[in-house]
């Protein structure tokens, strides 16, 4: 049963957690908008898909925010703790940072299913469709825009340009357009204005055309026909729709029992040891939620009389730097340099040591485990302010420094 203490620690954890885990999910998701905005745009697809294609990228980001978000929520939790004498008062009473842990590992706990269900399953699905996307937009089978200005090919032997689009390229202004069918007669239609109908047939769309002139020229040479026409309706077939792949190729886009099924059934080493490098890695994303609380507390307490945020800053730094050693272990395991297994669990037991000694100097009177940076960092404040200082009492230093320039 939780005490009044432990429900007080969740909703001092709740709210940082929430808001870091937001905030970079958002910081993700913007450097990828922007990239997805230019990639739509110069595919002439509708602008809508970006959300699609940002909404399922959102489980990837949310793999890499979750660890950020439950590290800083127990971190800035204890440090306001500890900052307000509470934590002192606690640990005056008889309460253990053990004790104290409590509250931080069921948000572990809770956390680390959360990721798992992302790693192990919505992540790979959603990357599929995320790549399905990019698939349809290439071949033009989500409706993607004519681009202005340029030529463009609509289904087998049908050219057509247009000098102005309105309405997401729906209605459109200045058409040249050129047909040749299978037995070689051609059309070229110069039209005022455009739009595209649908029919009853899948694999043909309607072209209707308004105030334009046709000409018509045969096959076997004749003479080219010339006619005028207040509205004429063209038909255009819609060229054949490769279907896009199965989901699976690549270890992306399989789910972790897909991964361990190929990890033991596989005749291809290179097959296998992809498979292992990917299975580890999401495996240490779930199991380094049960670091995190060891790590928070010894960085969330400042050393006494002092209010650095020092511990914030290598806290973040430490969780970081480990995501990219098991990131590059993943690269280095897939191409064969490393063993996967060893390429992955020998960076999350350092982390883990440090992380137990961290949590092991606080334990001791007066211990401090970041306190020989604390005072590293001190003496170049001091340093930096006495200069600062120094410089601002000097009547002449701006003449010396417009002089030196």
């Amino acid at each position: 049963m939780l005490n009044a203490f432990d429900r007080y620690l969740a909703r001092l954890i709740i709210i940082p957690l929430v808001s870091s885990l937001v905030i970079a999910a958002m910081l993700l998701v913007l450097d990828r908008m922007l990239r997805l905005f230019d990639f739509v745009i110069n595919e002439g697809g509708p602008v809508r898909v970006v959300w699609r294609m940002l909404g399922n990228l959102l489980p990837e980001y949310l793999s890499l925010g979750i660890p950020i978000g439950v590290l800083m929520g127990i971190l800035m939790a204890f440090r306001r703790l500890a900052l307000q004498s509470e934590l002192d008062a606690l640990r005056a009473v008889g309460i253990s940072y053990l004790r104290l842990l409590r509250v931080p590992f069921l948000f572990a706990i809770l956390f680390a299913g959360v990721n798992f269900g992302i790693v192990g399953w919505l992540q790979p699905v959603s990357r599929y469709a995320y790549e399905n996307l990019r698939y349809e937009l290439r071949s033009g089978a989500l409706g993607a825009s004519i681009k202005v200005g340029e030529f463009a090919s609509l289904g087998r032997g049908t050219t057509l340009r247009v000098e102005e689009s309105r309405r997401e390229g729906r209605e459109l202004y200045g058409l040249f357009v050129r047909a040749v069918d299978e037995s070689g007669q051609s059309i070229a239609v110069t039209a005022a204005r455009g739009t595209f109908l649908a029919t009853d047939n899948p694999d043909e769309i309607l072209l209707r055309l308004s105030d334009g002139t046709l000409v018509h020229a045969p096959a076997s040479g004749g003479t080219p026909r010339v006619l005028s026409f207040v509205q004429h309706d063209l038909p255009v077939k819609l060229p054949e729709m490769v279907s896009f792949r199965k989901r699976g190729e690549g270890n992306l886009e399989a789910t972790l029992p897909e991964l361990l099924r190929t990890m033991q059934t596989s005749n291809d080493a290179k097959e296998q040891r992809e498979a292992a490098a990917s299975f580890h890695r999401r495996i240490i994303q779930c199991v380094v939620m049960f670091v995190l609380p060891f790590l928070a507390l010894a960085l969330a307490v400042p050393a006494k009389r002092s209010t650095s945020a020092l511990g914030v800053f290598v806290a973040l730094i430490a969780l970081v730097t480990f995501h990219k050693f098991t990131e590059y272990g993943e690269r280095m395991g897939q191409i064969g340099r490393m063993d996967p297994l060893l390429a992955q669990w020998v960076p999350y037991a350092v982390f883990l040591g440090l992380s137990l000694w961290a949590y092991h100097v606080l334990n001791q009177p007066g211990g401090q485990p970041i306190g020989g940076l604390e005072r590293i960092f001190a003496r170049l404040r001091g340093l930096f302010a006495g200069l600062a200082t120094r410089l601002i009492r000097r009547p002449d230093w701006r003449d010396d420094a417009l002089s030196a320039g």
